[in-house]
């Protein structure tokens, strides 16, 4: 296994069939064909990529939630030491984007205060008929919340790995500011290659 310097715990939330899983799917096997009928997730999946930031390796190590209300006290126990949060909406269906409001709450209620969330309109290579949330509303209301924004396709795989690299740019430079610490509440731990040292003697984490 390649070293890398940090590992950074993601979380993916959103409403049910916004295509959370699909960008997971496209930014942790790039090659991997887009299916119109990914299954509904059951509970949480798993994925992980090693991105480079500034000449670092940083691992990610992404779970995606259900987003059905009788899995929601699962996908809680997940926002406990996570780093970063992509909060995913359809930009076809307004319900997701009005529904943003009420994951953004509890991911702030159940998880680390200095998380990093990236606000994620899905399904950008839709026609613009069937658009029902404008580009310029997501942006507000990433900017009323200090959110990081975008929109993105999984389907074309557009900005995909944006999505994902944006966040740990932002975590990696709080870091190099102090601003938070490796640790378990931080969703960051050190990795193998990493000359930062840790609290319990210098040992790096993996």
């Amino acid at each position: 296994m390649q070293d890398y310097s940090y590992l950074l715990k993601y979380i993916v939330i959103g409403d049910t069939g916004v295509g959370k899983s699909c960008l997971l799917l496209q930014f942790t096997e790039p090659g991997s064909t887009f299916n119109e009928r990914h299954d509904v997730t059951i509970g949480v999946e798993f994925g992980v990529r090693r991105v480079e930031v500034n000449g670092q390796a940083l691992k990610l190590q992404i779970w995606d939630t259900a987003g059905q209300e009788s899995f929601r006290s699962i996908t809680r126990s997940y926002y406990r030491g996570a780093a970063a949060a992509l909060l995913v909406y359809d930009i076809s269906r307004r319900a997701t984007f009005r529904n943003c409001k009420t994951w953004l709450t509890e991911a702030r209620a159940c998880g680390n205060p200095q998380m990093v969330v990236i606000l994620v309109g899905n399904k950008s290579d839709l026609s613009e008929s069937t658009r029902a949330v404008s580009e310029a509303e997501g942006r507000a209301f990433a900017d009323e919340h200090g959110l990081l924004f975008l929109e993105a396709s999984a389907k074309q795989r557009k900005h995909v790995d944006e999505a994902f690299v944006r966040p740990a740019e932002a975590i990696h430079g709080l870091l190099a500011t102090g601003a938070i610490e490796a640790g378990d509440l931080s969703g960051v731990k050190i990795g193998p290659g990493s000359r930062a040292r840790s609290n319990d003697g210098g040992k790096a984490c993996c």
